[in-house]
C-alpha cells in the first residue's frame, strides 16, 4: 500500500462518519516531494478512491503567492482558480478544492479537513474563540471567517506564520469560525489521534447534547402537509425528532435556526429555513412570503407540531438537505455551551450564494 492509499483509507474513515463528515463535505491532501494529492471537487470522502484525488504541483501552487489578483472579489476568485487549475500536474484533468491552497500551507504530509457538529459548536458560539484559546491555545490556531477562497488562504497563511513566529513550531489543528476544523499530521495515524483528541476536548465542555430521538407525531397531518409541500418540489424526507419540535414551537425557540452556520450548510440545506407556525394549512401562505422574500424556494420546511420535512428536485438532494438540516440542529444546541448561536453575516451568506465555485460544488453533489 502506497502514500496515496493511505490517504483513501484515511478520508474514507473520516468521510463514512456522519459525526465528521457530511454529503460532499470535507477535503484531504496528501503531500510527497513535488507533489500535493488533493480531493477533486465533486467526490465524497467516504466513497472515495485514488481517482478522486487531484494531483497539484507544488512549486507552481506556491507560485500564487507571488501573483497579483485584482481587488473585485469575482475578478479575484476567477483569477486564482486560473492559476489553480493551470498548477495540476501534466495531464490533470479534475477539478481541485477549493480549499488547495490552504492545505498546501501546512508542511505536514497528512491534512484532514472536516465539519464535525461538535467542534462546530466552539466555531459558530458567540464564545468559541474564548474557549479555543483555553482548550487548544497551545498547538493549534483560529482562523476568524473570511470569504473562503484565495482570502481564507491568505489568512491562514498569517496565522500559521504568527504561531511559528510565537513558540517555533507548526501547529497541529486549526478552527475555522463558522466553517469546522483541519487537523495536519505526518501520518494517519497522527491524524486520527489528533482528532480524537479535539472530539474529546470538545465533548468534555458540552452541557447539553442535541435531542434528536424520533417522535411520534400526527401521521395525517403529517400526510396533508406532504401533499402540499409535493407540489413545489419532486422529492421529499421527513423527520420528526425532539430536536425538530423543540425548535419549531415559537419563533423563539427558532432563532438559532434563522440563519446560516456555514458555507455547508448553504450548499446543501439553503441559507434561510422555513417555519411554518399554522401546521399543514399555513404552508402555502408561508411558501409564498419566502419566495417573494428571497427570491428562491426554501430547502428545509419546520412545520410546528410536526417536525422538518426536505423539499428538492432529486431524492440525492432531499437527503443531503434534511442531513445538513440536522446537523444544524446539532451545532445550534452544542453552541449553547458557547455562549449561543453566532451565525455567519448577511455579506458572507451573500458571497457564498452567488460564488462560482459552490455553485460548481452544489450542482455536482446533488445540492441542488
Amino acid at each position: 500500500m502506497d502514500k496515496l492509499d493511505d490517504l483513501v483509507a484515511l478520508s474514507r474513515r473520516f468521510g463514512s462518519d456522519p459525526e465528521w463528515v457530511l454529503a460532499g463535505g470535507g477535503n484531504t491532501s496528501f503531500k510527497d516531494g513535488g507533489s500535493l494529492y488533493v480531493k477533486a471537487s465533486g467526490h465524497s470522502l467516504g466513497a472515495i478512491d485514488r481517482s478522486g484525488f487531484c494531483a497539484i504541483d507544488r512549486t507552481k501552487l506556491d507560485g500564487i503567492w507571488t501573483a497579483g489578483y485584482p481587488e473585485d472579489a469575482d475578478a479575484r476568485e476567477a483569477a486564482v482558480l486560473a492559476d489553480l487549475l493551470a498548477a495540476r500536474k501534466s495531464g490533470e484533468l479534475k477539478r481541485p478544492s477549493v480549499e488547495t491552497l490552504m492545505h498546501g500551507l501546512f508542511p505536514q504530509a497528512y491534512v484532514v479537513h472536516t465539519h464535525p457538529a461538535a467542534v462546530n459548536g466552539i466555531t459558530c458560539g458567540r464564545e468559541g474563540k474564548a474557549a479555543f484559546d483555553r482548550l487548544f491555545g497551545d498547538v493549534g490556531i483560529w482562523v476568524p471567517f473570511v470569504d473562503p477562497g484565495y482570502l481564507l488562504a491568505k489568512t491562514v497563511r498569517a496565522a500559521l506564520e504568527d504561531f511559528r513566529s510565537r513558540t517555533g513550531a507548526v501547529p497541529a489543528i486549526m478552527l475555522m469560525q463558522n466553517h469546522g476544523l483541519l487537523v495536519a499530521g505526518e501520518t494517519p495515524g497522527e491524524v486520527e489521534a489528533a482528532s480524537t483528541r479535539v472530539m474529546a476536548k470538545v465533548l468534555g465542555e458540552v452541557r447539553r447534547l442535541p435531542d434528536l430521538a424520533a417522535r411520534a407525531v400526527d401521521a395525517l397531518e403529517v400526510a396533508d402537509a406532504a401533499a402540499t409541500l409535493s407540489r413545489h418540489g419532486a422529492a421529499l424526507r421527513f423527520r420528526s425528532d425532539g430536536e425538530s419540535l423543540a425548535r419549531a414551537a415559537s419563533r423563539e425557540s427558532f432563532a438559532p435556526l434563522t440563519s446560516a452556520f456555514s458555507p455547508d450548510h448553504i450548499v446543501y440545506a439553503g441559507h434561510e429555513f422555513l417555519l411554518v407556525e399554522d401546521g399543514a394549512s399555513g404552508i402555502e401562505d408561508a411558501w409564498s412570503g419566502f419566495v417573494a422574500r428571497n427570491g428562491t424556494a426554501p430547502r428545509i420546511v419546520l412545520v410546528r407540531g410536526l417536525g422538518a420535512f426536505s423539499c428538492a428536485a432529486t431524492l440525492s438532494a432531499a437527503d443531503a438537505a434534511i442531513l445538513l438540516y440536522t446537523d444544524a440542529c446539532k451545532v445550534a444546541a452544542y453552541a449553547e455551551s458557547f455562549g449561543g448561536p453566532l451565525h455567519m453575516t448577511r455579506e458572507k451568506i451573500e458571497f457564498i450564494r452567488n460564488w462560482e465555485v459552490e455553485k460548481y460544488r452544489s450542482s455536482v453533489s446533488g445540492g441542488e
